[in-house]
């Protein structure tokens, strides 16, 4: 029985192949359309996830959704994106249109199962990938960066999320001596117990792990699947945590019945920025729910999101249980990404223990790392750091400031702060706040559904 099981999926798999190769994917790039945006539609035969694989290709290009309009009912997706690339701008580049036509009109941008092996392991011979969860706390990143250059391991690309006292890291690392992936089994099982010994922290929180990354591994995707198996949406965190411990700031997320079609609709509001598209659609998809229809409304200030949803057997959200814990893991997703306090940019000639150094003065000026993206190019480090305050949410002092910029010198390419407005004060609570919103768009949705 086990046998002919697997043959059906098999088969099964095969004829899903060939169904896409019957019908592949059609892709149109309208640049007419619309005054400020470029229109971009793609037509497939549908199957789950590809929603999110659609919003990965346009998130990785850099390209902002500024309106979306997503359909699948049935055995066909539909999807209408207006997108502008980061300064407002259509998108006219012929080579990057054509890039977008290829990878959303093959199977190029169906990612490969991730693995999530235990320990420390070269992902090739090039590099060798690193994942880390664990305790946030002030001058983490820095022990970890000294860790690695006490090992003599340079860091090429990294990037590292908080949220409510939780930290996850995707390293990217090679051997300093040999420029390549470090293999030596005795030498990464070091590695691994001592970047343990790190993050587990002394406050008797939950223990850390390390793991090792596959090099086709979506790093940011990664990031929002280690923090939820971490359960960084639980609250009762340790204050001081990551932005979410801020309640003036939360996004603001629904989760109703629409009964007559049997979804589960999901209203969101919060604040603009990048990537909050793929943040939403990555959450829905790991957690296993499938969009069936959904709009995207992004203006100057405030991002408006609307999902009919089901989980993947078919059934809508059947519990009060589930639906706080759906609302609750939408929540961590939009906060993870801390883009507020004080952005530091650097670019430098990239070295060995260069992070160490940064991050070493980061610490012994009191502030914390919330977030951070580094990378390597052609031997120069451009580095992005997220930072705040580490003994309060106050607005790093110009002082400060002038340290930084003082002790880093010429690799300082951008200092920038910035802060949240407190969301309004709404009396009724969420109800009160959603009521309207959900009302218009489930008339809404039956009036459109009506002449389907």
């Amino acid at each position: 029985m086990m046998m002919s099981h697997h043959l059906a999926e098999v088969d099964d798999d095969e004829y899903s192949k060939l169904i896409r190769r019957m019908n592949p994917p059609r892709v149109v790039i309208d640049n007419e359309a619309c005054e400020i945006a470029t229109v971009i539609r793609v037509d497939s035969i549908n199957k789950h996830g590809i929603l999110l694989e659609v919003v990965q290709v346009l998130t990785d290009l850099d390209l902002i959704i500024t309106k979306a309009y997503m359909s699948s009912d049935g055995s066909w997706f539909m999807d209408v994106f207006n997108v502008t690339d980061r300064d407002g701008n259509k998108v006219r580049d012929k080579e990057l249109i054509s890039y977008i036509q290829k990878s959303l009109g093959t199977d190029a941008c169906f990612f490969p199962k991730l693995s999530n092996s235990a320990g420390i392991t070269p992902s090739s011979k090039e590099h060798t990938f690193i994942e880390m969860t664990g305790t946030d706390r002030p001058g983490l990143l820095s022990e970890i960066c000294a860790v690695l250059a006490n090992r003599n391991c340079n860091v090429v690309k990294a990037e590292l999320w908080t949220h409510n006292s939780r930290v996850a890291a995707v390293v990217c690392v090679t051997d300093d001596a040999t420029g390549r992936a470090v293999e030596d089994p005795d030498r990464l099982s070091a590695i691994e117990d001592l970047l343990c010994n790190v993050l587990k922290g002394d406050d008797g929180s939950r223990a850390a792990t390390a793991l090792s990354a596959g090099h086709n591994t979506h790093t940011e995707r990664r990031l929002h699947q280690m923090m939820f198996g971490d359960r960084d949406y639980e609250s009762g965190a340790a204050s001081g945590g990551g932005s979410g411990d801020d309640k003036s700031r939360k996004p603001q997320v629904a989760v109703v019945d629409c009964s007559e079609k049997d979804y589960s609709v999901i209203i969101l509001r919060c604040k603009d920025r990048p990537k909050l598209v793929f943040d939403t659609v990555c959450t829905l998809t790991d957690m296993q729910y499938v969009v069936f229809h959904g709009t995207v409304d992004a203006g100057d200030e405030e991002a408006y999101q609307e999902y009919y949803i089901r989980h993947v057997d078919g059934h809508p959200i059947s519990s009060e249980a589930e639906r706080q814990r759906l609302i609750k893991c939408l929540e961590a997703a939009i906060e993870r990404r801390f883009t507020e306090g004080l952005e530091v940019v650097l670019r430098t000639q990239d070295r060995v223990g260069l992070l160490s150094e940064i991050t070493r003065v980061f610490r012994e000026n009191g502030l914390t790392i919330r977030r951070a993206e580094i990378s390597t190019e052609g031997g120069k480090a451009l580095d992005t750091f997220y930072l705040s305050d580490a003994s309060s949410c106050d607005a790093v002092e110009a002082k400060t400031i002038d340290s930084i910029r003082r002790e880093l010198g010429a690799m300082v390419v951008r200092v920038k702060q910035s802060r949240v407005p407190a969301s309004p004060e709404v009396s009724g609570g969420p109800g009160f706040l959603f009521s309207s919103l959900v009302k218009a768009s489930l008339q809404s949705f039956r009036l459109v559904r009506s002449y389907s």
